[in-house]
């Protein structure tokens, strides 16, 4: 990833949950709060009462490869978490790939760079 890193950090997730702004639909749940840097943190929440490690891990790298290939169209300097949920699991790439840019197009983080 170019422009961004990995959200790990307990205490960034739960102030995303609080005060970030966030988007839902059938198999992801979006969470964005500008972050002050020129760089977006990404984080994942896939859930072991989804399925099991296989299935979980299958879901983080689809997502994964999901923002990498569109990541220059994101606005740089948010924190994002994407939480994943049970429709997620089995689902087709190309229907999460859709849920995926209609979320973030609904919080106004894609259109190129907008620092």
């Amino acid at each position: 990833m170019q422009f961004s890193s990995s959200l790990k950090l307990n205490h960034i997730f739960r102030r995303l949950y609080g005060r970030g702004a966030s988007a839902a639909n059938r198999y992801l749940v979006l969470y964005c709060l500008k972050n002050g840097t020129g760089s977006n943190r990404v984080g994942l929440t896939v859930s072991a009462k989804l399925a099991g490690a296989v299935g979980r891990n299958r879901l983080r790298r689809q997502l994964r490869e999901i923002y990498r290939l569109h990541e220059a169209s994101f606005a740089r300097g948010y924190d994002l978490v994407v939480v994943a949920r049970s429709a997620a699991v089995g689902a087709p790439y190309a229907a999460l790939e859709r849920a995926y840019l209609s979320l973030a197009d609904k919080l106004r983080l894609r259109g190129g760079e907008r620092a």
